[in-house]
């Protein structure tokens, strides 16, 4: 995105502008996420020349391997999920010259000595001192203990915030509620400035996520009726076609409501609905969706039946092939009362959205997989069209896309051809690929080249993540209190639960069916 200015050094890191050098470390190099998403989309930036002049990977694990067990690894992976495929060998030479390995422990010293020895010498000769770059791709126990290593050895403390050189990134999740992320965030502050930490959410990189704050704010036809006045409800979906598969032991301590809600469906939640930031700048977008946050009105635990659905999937068929019920899931509990549903309504106590109520919902094991934003706007006040019945006539829906197709849509109503005065919908449709003639980059090419030119306006302050935990814990606490009776509730391969209908006709809606 690459809008927020910043300062590096005495020269300037200006929007856009990259610096001249930079050494980026990533802890858990021997892991999923640094084979699946790093590597690939640190290739596909050099393949489009969006990284540093001087750049260099240095990945850091327990595991004993040398630089080029470590490089040959990595060609593998980008070889199966770059999203170009190992497109240029010439390229791919380069990069994999600068790949380095450094076997170490995260909670003793001789591993970080290492680290610095390697990092400085990256710094030496440099007239202008490179950027470092430190990404956790590690387990959540671990954050905290190798930002204190960093910190103790002089690789990254708060001492070196004001040159504007060092960056921690941080994947979620960020605490398990509230108690947990405040400890995390009081354990971090302890050793670093806050700008220089970067809390990643990978759905905050996806190009129609950022696009959200353009369509509202850069299109006068539409930013006027984004209100109370005219929008009678909001959907966002985010439902997973897959189960758990081999995150069981994972999922059992999470559920969906940590999983998907706490940042995902919130981050969303908060582009669609925060006020105009005064600039595109950092700090001026995050402080508004932190006020949207803490005008949400308030979840307490009695409360919780009423605004909240949750379910579980079962046995069932998806695409023609039988598939498995959670509880039968590797690493899962043969009675587990853990939620791979759920759907939650959410009112705003502001004046722009007085009254107009967010359903979220997200789910494992669904009948599609997609993840979109439906705004669904009021009804004609007047029925005009006496031969079409009034259920014919549908409300005008604007739906952003997220995945797997990304692009925006348009519901509207239309006069078929005939004698007859009647009204049919029709959609105008926007898809990014075709649109563009390519398709858009992967949301962690995103997010990594932010970090490297120092743009934090895609990443997650402390007091968002606190707030959005204050929001979530009333409902995991409510659920921990009380053991569903009839899970598993839903068929792998359905929409989720009858409950979550019966939830919507309550209020006279129904969810969409993507």
């Amino acid at each position: 995105m690459s809008v927020d200015p910043h300062v590096y050094g005495a020269g300037g890191l200006g929007q856009g502008k990259r610096p001249h050098g930079c050494v980026l470390t990533i802890f858990g190099a021997s892991g999923d996420l640094t084979r699946r998403k790093l590597i690939p989309a640190l290739y596909n930036l050099a393949l489009e020349r969006r990284l540093p002049e001087r750049f260099a990977v240095i990945g850091y694990a327990r595991s004993e391997m040398t630089h080029e067990v470590f490089r040959s690894k990595m060609r593998e992976a980008v070889s199966q999920f770059s999203r170009t495929g190992l497109k240029d060998e010439s390229v791919w030479n380069d990069f994999a010259a600068n790949l380095y390995f450094i076997p170490g422990s995260y909670d003793e010293s001789n591993g970080y000595r290492q680290l610095q020895d390697f990092v400085g010498g990256f710094d030496r000769g440099s007239r202008v001192p490179p950027i470092r770059v430190f990404y956790l791709a590690l387990p959540p126990d671990l954050y905290a203990p190798v930002i204190e290593q960093l910190a103790a050895i002089g690789l990254a403390a708060k001492e070196n915030a004001r040159d504007g050189r060092t960056r921690v990134v941080i994947e979620k999740p960020f605490g398990t509620d509230l108690e947990t992320a405040r400890e995390l965030n009081r354990r971090v502050h302890e050793v670093l400035d806050e700008n220089q930490v970067y809390r990643i959410d990978h759905y905050l990189g996806k190009e129609t996520v950022q696009n959200i704050m353009v369509f509202r704010f850069a299109n006068a036809v539409f930013e006027p009726i984004w209100n109370r006045r005219y929008v009678d409800h909001v959907q966002i979906t985010a439902a997973e076609s897959v189960g758990v598969e081999n995150r069981g032991g994972y999922y059992e301590d999470a559920g969906v409501v940590r999983d998907m809600f706490q940042n995902h469906l919130l981050q969303l939640f908060c582009l669609t609905a925060m006020e105009p930031p005064v600039a595109f700048s950092a700090d001026a977008v995050r402080d508004e969706k932190g006020k949207l946050l803490r005008s949400v009105r308030p979840i307490f635990v009695d409360d919780v039946a009423r605004i909240a659905v949750r379910g579980q999937y079962g046995p069932g068929k998806f695409a023609g092939n039988e598939v498995k019920g959670y509880r039968q899931e590797p690493g899962v509990a043969n009675g587990s009362n853990t939620e791979t549903y759920a759907a939650i309504k959410l009112f705003i106590d502001n004046w722009r959205w007085e009254g107009v109520p967010f359903y979220l919902r997200s789910g494992k094991r669904m009948a599609k997989r997609v993840s979109e934003i439906a705004i669904q706007f009021k009804r004609p006040p007047l029925l005009l069209f006496r031969s079409c019945a009034v259920d014919d006539v549908n409300p005008n829906v604007l739906v952003v896309r997220i995945q797997p197709d990304e692009g925006i849509s348009l519901t509207f109503e239309v006069k078929p051809p005939g004698p007859d005065i009647c009204v049919s919908p029709l959609s105008l449709d926007f898809n990014y690929e075709e649109g563009f003639g390519s398709a858009p980059p992967e949301a962690y090419e995103t997010l990594l080249e932010d970090c490297i030119e120092g743009d934090s306006t895609l990443f997650t302050r402390h007091d968002w993540v606190e707030s959005a935990w204050s929001l979530m814990d009333p409902i995991i606490q409510a659920w921990r209190r009380t053991a569903p009776k009839d899970f598993p509730n839903y068929e792998a391969g359905s929409w989720g639960p009858k409950e979550a209908d019966e939830f919507m006709q309550r209020d006279g809606r129904r969810w969409r069916r993507p």
